[in-house]
Order: C-alpha cells, then sequence, then structure tokens
C-alpha cells in the first residue's frame, strides 16, 4: 500500500484544528463586535467554516483508524492459501497495544503478539505495511531447513493436503495444514531448494514469515519486525475484489482462526 492513509489524515485534522483554533482566539470576537446582530458564523471566513465542518469528521476517523479498527487491502500472493490477492482485511489496532497515529508509540500496553497469529507491521527495509504470519516470538530459537520449522526444539507438525503444480516456477508444489500455537493454517511450498536457517529472537523482535514460503520476501531476507513498528492484528477478511474491472465480492468473508478455536 503506497498511500500512507494516516499520515495524510493526521496532517488534515491538525490544519483544520489549527485554523478553526486560531480563528475562534484571535479573529471570531471580532467579526461580533462588528456585526452583532447577526449569525455569529454568518461572516464566516470559507476556509474557517469548512475547517470546522471537517475537523470534528476526521477527527472521529482518525480516532477509529488510529486505535479501533483499519481496512487494508492485499497486494500480493506472499499470503497465499489464507490470502488472496484482492482480499480486504479488517486489522484490529488495539490488540497489541494502542499506539499514537502515525508516531506508532504505545501509550496502552494490552497484548503481545503471539505465534501464528497474522500480523500488520513495517519492516525494517520498507516504509509500506506487510502482512506475515508470526513465527517466532522474543527468546525463541528457530531453524528452517527442508521446508519445515523447528521452534525451540521443538517440529513443527504438518498434514499434507494436496500436490500441485507451481505456476510462477513451473515445477511441483504441495499445501500443508502447519501448526504453529495452537493455530492450524494451510501453507504452499515447493520443490525449490532453500538453504538452512537459524535465527534467535531477540527482545522487541518477531520472526515474520508468508504462508506461501516460497513466494514471500520476509523475515529470512530483510531480518526481524521491530516491536514499535507493529500496527495490529489481523482477524478477518471483509471482501474481496479481484484484480481488474469487477465486482468486489463477500464469498470469502471470514474470521482468521485463533488457538481458542481447537
Amino acid at each position: 500500500m503506497d498511500i500512507d492513509l494516516p499520515f495524510y489524515l493526521f496532517w488534515a485534522v491538525v490544519v483544520c484544528g489549527l485554523i478553526w483554533l486560531t480563528d475562534t482566539l484571535f479573529f471570531k470576537a471580532a467579526r461580533i463586535a462588528a456585526h452583532p446582530d447577526a449569525d455569529p458564523e454568518e461572516n464566516e471566513p470559507l476556509l474557517v467554516e469548512y475547517a470546522r465542518s471537517f475537523f470534528p469528521v476526521l477527527l472521529l476517523v482518525l480516532i477509529l483508524r488510529g486505535f479501533i479498527a483499519e481496512p487494508y487491502q492485499i497486494p500480493s500472493e506472499s499470503m497465499v492459501p489464507t490470502l488472496e490477492v484482492g482480499d480486504f482485511i479488517l486489522v484490529n489496532k488495539y490488540a497489541y497495544g494502542l499506539r499514537l497515529p502515525v508516531f506508532g508509540t504505545k501509550v496502552v500496553s494490552i497484548g503481545d503478539p503471539q505465534r501464528g497469529e497474522v500480523m500488520v507491521f513495517v519492516p525494517p527495509h520498507d516504509p509500506r505495511y506487510f502482512i506475515k504470519r508470526v513465527i517466532g516470538i522474543p527468546g525463541d530459537q528457530v531453524r528452517y531447513a527442508n521446508k519445515k520449522l523447528t521452534i525451540n526444539g521443538r517440529p513443527l507438525p504438518y498434514e499434507f493436503v494436496r500436490g500441485f503444480e507451481d505456476r510462477r516456477l513451473g515445477i511441483g508444489a504441495s499445501e500443508f495444514v502447519e501448526e504453529i500455537g495452537g493455530i492450524k493454517h494451510r501453507i504452499h511450498k515447493t520443490r525449490a531448494f532453500a538453504r538452512p536457517q537459524q535465527w534467535t529472537v531477540g527482545p522487541g523482535e518477531y520472526l515474520m514469515m508468508g504462508d506461501n514460503r516460497d513466494h514471500s520476501a520476509d523475515s529470512r531476507t530483510w531480518g526481524m519486525a521491530r516491536e514499535e513498528n507493529i500496527v495490529g492484528k489481523a482477524v478477518a477478511i471483509w471482501a474481496h475484489k479481484p484484480p481488474g474491472l469487477n465486482w468486489p465480492t463477500f464469498a470469502r468473508n471470514r474470521w482468521f482462526a485463533t488457538a481458542d478455536d481447537e
């Protein structure tokens, strides 16, 4: 997502608020004194009128998007089969604590990301929002070898679902059910070689991977996600719009699996 809507929304609120406040403190009284019998808003400059009208609306939207929930559209195949290109997801902004919009500073601590959850965050190499699955949390020892994960010495359970041909690589691929943190989800992996990797997750860090393991740029490439760059927890798909001139559909609507579902 290339447009940083929270950034522009925040500054729109600030500008409208400053215009309205400046007029109230320095100019409104003089207008009323000059026209005591007129409606106080009748001689209000157009710019002030717009600022006064838009400020509460923009502030409400900023509060809802900044502290409660925010929608995002999936732009890539990195989370297939869990998420497809064009899925609209709902992100819980307070699941991991209340943060100031734009600045990202946590003001209230509520919870921490858990293994298996789907999280939206800003990676260390790119200012855009990414969405991946939480694989490792602070203190974890994680190993990825032969396309399988081992966390703190315990291999994750995998259940084969089906085989198919990867259309991008033109080679065989498989779909498995992977269970991590009590959450079962489907992943795709191909027969392409992947070198073994091992990590120790440090304080305030999270190891992130896409469910489409061989078509995901994630912590295996650019390192850990940082706690201060967390945006929120993805909780549901609420609509889907296929690329191109297509109408949105609601056939894929669902809540994401949690550990409590098992």
